[in-house]
């Protein structure tokens, strides 16, 4: 059984941005997650003479905030990777799926 069977005459779009954008997002999300990471291991290995409560302080507040923006960073990038595969799918053929018959009606639903 054959689900979806491809209009005729329709034809595909050349590919767009949307690839392009598609194949920097391995680098992006590297990037992404490295920053904060790197924002974390300094607030750990630099302490600037501080005491050790002012220090364990820093650093805890430097870890939450890079998981907070790794996370973001992660969520965005997945949110742009599901746009561009929507925008592949609406840029390719065009299917007809199986029809439905539609009920007449002699006067509209009021």
């Amino acid at each position: 059984m054959n689900w979806l069977q491809r209009l005729p005459g329709s034809r595909k779009e050349i590919p767009g941005f949307e690839w392009r954008l598609l194949r920097k997002l391995p680098l992006i999300t590297l990037v992404g997650t490295l920053l904060p990471a790197l924002y974390a291991l300094n607030a750990r290995v630099f302490d600037g003479g501080l005491s050790d409560a002012v220090v364990l302080k820093a650093v805890q507040s430097a870890d939450i905030v890079a998981i907070a923006t790794v996370v973001l960073h992660w969520t965005v990038v997945f949110t742009l990777a599901i746009g561009c595969v929507i925008v592949m799918v609406m840029k390719g053929h065009g299917y007809i799926a199986d029809a439905y018959p539609l009920q007449e009606r002699e006067a509209p639903l009021e």
